[in-house]
Order: C-alpha cells, then structure tokens, then sequence
C-alpha cells in the first residue's frame, strides 16, 4: 500500500463496529484512515443475541479480555443449543447441540460407533445426551470458564446484548482512532468505471473513499440500491421471515445454553444473560399473524412477560450474489441473513472481514481476488441454509400446516439431497460431508447430533445381547470418563453454587 488508504464504513451496530475495529487493526502500520457514519435515530431492539464459538477469534485477535468486554455486555457463556419439541419420536423430544471439546476425540468416536450399530438396526437407545462434555456441563449449570482444564479443552460461546456490544466496539474503534459521524445518506455519488466515489449525506457532505463498506442492514444501501448486485431469497428453503421479541427477568443461576423450542408456526428462543433473559418468537407470517405471534409468545412466558414491551422484526432471509463488488464490500445483515436458529449472524460477518482483509493484502490491495471471496462466502451462506433447514424437514410435528409445509413444501438443494441419501441408506456420513467440502461449516458432531437428536433411525431393530452388553458397558465407561472433569453441582464451580456469572 504505497498511499493512505481511506475507507468509508456505512452503518454502525456490532457488524459495523466490528468491521472498523478488525480494519484499523489490521491495517495500523499502513496508516489506513477509517470513517463511520450511522443514522442518529436508528431504534435498537437490544434483544439477547446467541453467538458461535468462532466469534472469540475475534476477542483474541483485538486482544480483548473476557473479563473485560463480558460485564459491560452483560454476557454469558454458551455452552451449545437446547433444541426441544421439534421431534414427537418417543424418547427424542429434546436435543443437546453441543460446542465441540478436545475431550470430544475420544468420546465421538464412540457415539459414532453406536450409532453405526443403531443404524444397522440393533435394538439399542442411542442419543447425543449421552455422549459430550458440553452436554453435562449445561445439564449442571456449569459454565466452561469454572475449571482451568475444560476451559482450555473446549470450545464455547457467548450470549451478550447486541447494542450493548454495539456501544463497546464502538469505544474501542474510537480509540483506535476511527472518526465516527452522524448522517442519513442522501445520495451515492459514482466514478464513471461504476466504482462508488462517494456517499453524501443530508447536510450535503460529501464523503469519498477507496473502500465503503456497507453495513446498512437490510436496505443494503450501497451494495444492493446503489450498485444493483442482485439478492437471492431463501425464502423457498427457510419459511420463517420474521419475530418477536419480549424480555423477561434475568435467571440466576443460569444455564449456559440457547434454548430453542418449537412453537405452533416457528421456534421461540431463550438466552440467558446476567441483567435479563432474552426471549423471541421467530415464524412465518405466512402462517401467522404478528398479533397472533404476540400473544403465543407471551403465553409461553406466562406472567413474566406481561408488562414487557414487545418488539417486532422483519427479517429478510437470503444473500447477495455478490459481496465484495467494485470497491464495496457488503457486511451483515446488507450482505445476506440466515435465521437466527444457528446464530451464525456474527459468524458470517467475521468471516467477510477476514476473507476480504486476507485477500485485499494478497491482491496487494486490489480486487485481484474478488471471485475467490465471493465464491467462499456464496458457500458459506449456502450450505449453511442446508444445515438450518434440515432442522426443519427432520422435524415430525403434524399439530399445524405450518410444521408440515416445512417437510413437504420447501426446496431443498442437491447437496442436502446427497446427505440425506447417505444417511437414509446407511452410507458413510462423514466421507460424504468431506467430499462436499461441507465439514469447514459444520463439523460431523453436528449432523450427527440433529439426524440422531431428531431420532432419524431405521423403525426396524434386531437384539443381539452380547452387543447389547458392551453398549451399556461403554455407556457405564464413558459416564465415569466425565465425572473425572465435571465439578458436581454444589462442590465449588458451578453457576448453580455461585448464581451469577464468572468471567475469566
């Protein structure tokens, strides 16, 4: 980079606050001048967000401390997803998705074992409950961070409140020296190539740049109003396309997991953080009205929620066709969004990011390498689309059109097709996600996890008792291997014991 490169970052919130903070670091000893603009009166919901493991390479990168950035975010750990009720199959009502642990080496493997024996047809109860650490550790109230060893062997996550997160990464830019001001933009102003020169705003200032980042949320202001990149909709996949949010009084203790619970048109979920519990309703108002959303959700709240103020949100589900075009790279909810079932939002935002600084550099700062990052990041969206809808077409609910639209009336791509083949002929699962490329999105332990959580097992069993008697030996086996690593509940490291979060 032989000049000063100047980059124009439109709208704030975490993706934002997120993208400024990762390119001032990145790019510090180049003397990369940063500008961000966000409207003044942008409401915020505030609502509690659930993230991904991945969200922590992050914190590392920033060299932020857990117990700095968690208390003013009044954030908590996440130790997996508490799926319940998606399934009527007997016995696999409820399911743990469980963040992945070294200790997880030994014990997957003999989860995968027993499922093979399963899907062969033994007579055997096989459930992901059983078999991993993060499991236990929700199931304890415990959190990851209460003892040194399983903090270093796992791999959690956080719930925090989004504005507040907001607000901190904004601080933390500001002292990086990005310039941050006020405007509604009022008009984009083009280079005669097609490239963005400018943005100005309603005060008729005028802000040109290199780079603009498009962190506008879905009006997607730059990247899809200004530049014309079209958006493909997932709405033929993924029904659900909007929610509700109602707050209620934080729990304490709590139990470090997301919970999701399906609900007569959609899923309602629970994340726990220290000042309150975050609670929505995600749907489809195909289905259902928001009214009618409303009051379902405050009705499986029951009377804490009836004074709460409730917020409802639009979401639109799909992506870009493109997400770095000319000199603009779109960023969050402007560049494309997968309901929130996943929480795989802020996953996505900081994979762009990495993707574009990496390949920007590699280009020597030119748009060298703008088809490898699209084509990476299109497959990301995608075959993360496919892991969240197959929660959907696993599920075995009939009390509502709305859960039998989601088996029967969706599309679903070759690659899912493929999967589920495999699966459903007893083929090698894994050797089918590698071949895919799908395993860098979602690791085995997951499909696993939702195909055998939702009990998708042959009907047809046959008993062999000495079988039989190793499984519940190695069950038996596995169950002491825990122990060895959990704290019991009441004997020094537990949210149970403590009531309040610990931070590192």
């Amino acid at each position: 980079m032989t000049a000063k490169l100047k980059i124009f970052i439109l709208g704030g919130g975490t993706a934002g606050w997120m993208t400024a903070n990762l390119l001032a670091k990145a790019w510090e000893k180049q003397g990369v001048s940063i500008t961000l603009m966000e409207a003044p009166d942008v409401p915020t919901v505030g609502v509690g967000e659930g993230s991904t493991p991945y969200i922590r390479r992050f914190f590392e990168r920033m060299n932020i401390s857990e117990s700095e950035w968690m208390p003013k975010c009044h954030a908590t750990y996440k130790t997996g997803i508490r799926f319940t009720d998606w399934s009527t199959t007997p016995g696999f009502q409820h399911y743990f998705h469980p963040f992945t642990t070294e200790l997880d080496n030994v014990t997957f493997n003999l989860f995968k074992h027993h499922v093979s024996l399963r899907r062969q047809g033994l007579n055997i109860h096989v459930h992901p409950d059983d078999y991993f650490l993060m499991t236990r550790l929700a199931n304890n109230f415990q959190l990851p961070s209460s003892n040194d060893f399983v903090k270093q062997q796992t791999f959690y996550a956080y719930h925090f409140d989004a504005k507040l997160l907001g607000d901190y990464l904004k601080n933390k830019a500001l002292e990086q020296g990005v310039s941050h001001v006020e405007g509604k933009v009022l008009g984009v102003e083009k280079h005669p190539n097609g490239d963005i020169a400018a943005v100005h705003d309603q005060s008729l200032q005028r802000f040109d740049a290199d780079i603009f980042i498009d962190c506008s949320g879905f009006k997607s202001l730059l990247m899809q109003k200004a530049l014309k990149v079209p958006f493909i909709s997932y709405g033929d996949t993924l029904l659900n396309d909007a929610a509700v949010a109602i707050p209620t009084a934080a729990e304490k203790p709590y139990c470090p997991q997301t919970l999701s619970a399906a609900m007569p048109c959609g899923w309602r979920w629970k994340i726990p953080l220290t000042q309150r519990t975050g609670n929505g309703y995600v749907y489809s108002s195909s289905h259902l009205s928001a009214e009618d959303a409303e009051k379902q959700l405050r009705h499986s709240l029951g009377a804490d929620s009836e004074t709460n103020a409730a917020h409802h949100l639009k979401m639109k589900v799909g992506r870009n066709t493109k997400h770095w075009y000319r000199n603009c790279l779109a960023v969050g909810l402007s560049q494309g969004f997968i309901e929130p079932l996943e929480a795989t939002g802020l996953q996505m935002t900081l994979v762009t990011i990495e993707q574009f600084i990496t390949h920007f550099e590699k280009g020597k700062y030119t748009n060298e390498y703008q088809d490898n990052v699209n084509n990476g990041i299109n497959a990301a969206f995608d075959h993360i689309r496919d892991y969240v809808s197959l929660h959907y077409l696993a599920n075995s609910r009939n009390d509502t059109r709305y859960w039998q639209d989601c088996r029967n009336d969706i599309a679903i791509s070759d690659s899912l097709k493929r999967v589920l083949e495999v699966w459903s002929q007893g083929g090698d699962l894994e050797q089918e996600l590698n071949q895919q490329n799908i395993s860098q999105y979602y690791p085995s332990l997951s499909w696993f996890a939702i195909l055998t959580g939702m009990g998708i097992y042959p009907k047809t069993c046959t008993v062999d008792k000495k079988e039989i008697e190793r499984f519940h030996k190695a069950r038996a086996n596995m169950a002491s291997f825990f122990n060895n690593y959990i704290t019991p509940s009441g004997k020094g490291n537990s949210a149970q014991q403590h009531g309040v979060v610990r931070y590192a």
